[in-house]
């Protein structure tokens, strides 16, 4: 049996997983696909105590198969855009070659269970993982655009102020303000 898990925050997933599979004496492996692969097979009794220990954790069990698919999706993309790597092929074709299915598909049951399309969730990504770099503050805004793929720092300040509803300089003045207020 195989099932995906659902990540909302930033706890270390992992060592969570490992600990409660063996304390609730369940045989497992972690793929790095973001699957859980189990030999045996998991009594109701012990999928149910898993299930609500796991949600304390703000991690989910995937079950049924079109969201581990929109999982999948979810993890691919969040890894291509942490990567920081060109993108040699368009988005497309490296999923559909990764899942091994039409791209029209997964975009389709993307949206019908995110309510994004694909294209609109890695632009999200992209910003978020912008906010993070520019916060780190090591690298310049022409770094962080290609680095995350953009074509030009003109076109990742726009998206960026699309998406946020403030420019760059705009957030940079808010962290500092909140770094201030913390100190």
């Amino acid at each position: 049996m195989r099932f995906n898990i659902i990540r909302h925050d930033n706890i270390p997933v992992m060592t969570i997983l490992r600990e409660q599979f063996r304390k609730l004496d369940i045989p497992f492996r972690l793929l790095e696909s973001g699957e859980i692969e189990v030999s045996d097979e998991i009594s109701e009794t012990k999928m149910l105590r898993l299930s609500e220990i796991l949600r304390n954790y703000s991690i989910e069990i995937l079950e049924d198969e079109k969201s581990q698919l929109v999982q999948k999706i979810r993890n691919i993309l969040i890894e291509l855009v942490h990567d920081n790597k060109p993108q040699l092929m368009t988005i497309s074709y490296y999923l559909s070659e990764k899942m091994n299915l039409s791209y029209g598909y997964l975009s389709y049951l993307f949206a019908s269970h995110t309510h994004y399309s694909i294209e609109k969730y890695i632009i999200l990504l992209r910003i978020e993982r912008a906010k993070e770099m520019i916060i780190e503050g090591r690298l310049t805004l022409k770094q962080i655009s290609a680095a995350l793929n953009y074509s030009s720092v003109q076109h990742f300040s726009r998206q960026f102020k699309k998406t946020t509803g403030l420019t760059i300089s705009s957030f940079k003045r808010v962290i500092q303000l909140k770094r201030a207020a913390n100190s």
